[in-house]
């Protein structure tokens, strides 16, 4: 998740909790964001997919500064378990049991799909995500434009 705005940029679902799942979520987020060195800061728990040497080797490799919270603490990863109590009331409790993997894949799909283009959030000023997201960079890039530019 995005932070700033909110917006999820890389998601996976999985019936393990090996390394391959978080890292497909990363490569989704770094492929969607076009991440430059030094631009990450990545947030997560001390979870042992989050500390394996594959997954620790391409945060290095994107350039990301790391922050893993203390043993026993939520404060680094407040807004990943805030996002993933929100789905898991939104979506996979309101609306299962579930069939299937591939069923709740797809329920999930749209889940964010509406979450970043349709929720409203009350720390975007109760604007979707991408909404926000696009407030942001026009306002951003107005106020930048060169010298004789309309």
């Amino acid at each position: 998740m995005d932070c700033f705005s909110r917006f999820i940029v890389g998601w996976r679902l999985a019936g393990h909790m090996r390394t391959d799942l978080p890292l497909d979520a990363l490569e989704m987020a770094l492929w969607q964001r076009d991440v430059r060195s030094g631009q990450l800061v990545h947030h997560s728990d001390r979870g042992a997919q989050y500390l394996s040497i594959r997954y620790t080797e391409r945060l290095i490799e994107a350039g990301a500064s790391v922050s893993v919270g203390s043993k026993g603490d939520s404060y680094d990863n407040a807004l990943a378990e805030t996002v993933n109590g929100l789905y898991k009331a939104e979506l996979v409790e309101r609306h299962g049991p579930w069939r299937s993997l591939d069923e709740l894949e797809l329920a999930t799909l749209e889940y964010i799909d509406w979450f970043n283009h349709r929720r409203l959030h009350s720390a975007c000023n109760d604007r979707p995500p991408a909404e926000y997201e696009a407030i942001h960079y026009a306002q951003h890039h107005a106020s930048v434009a060169p010298a004789g530019a309309q």
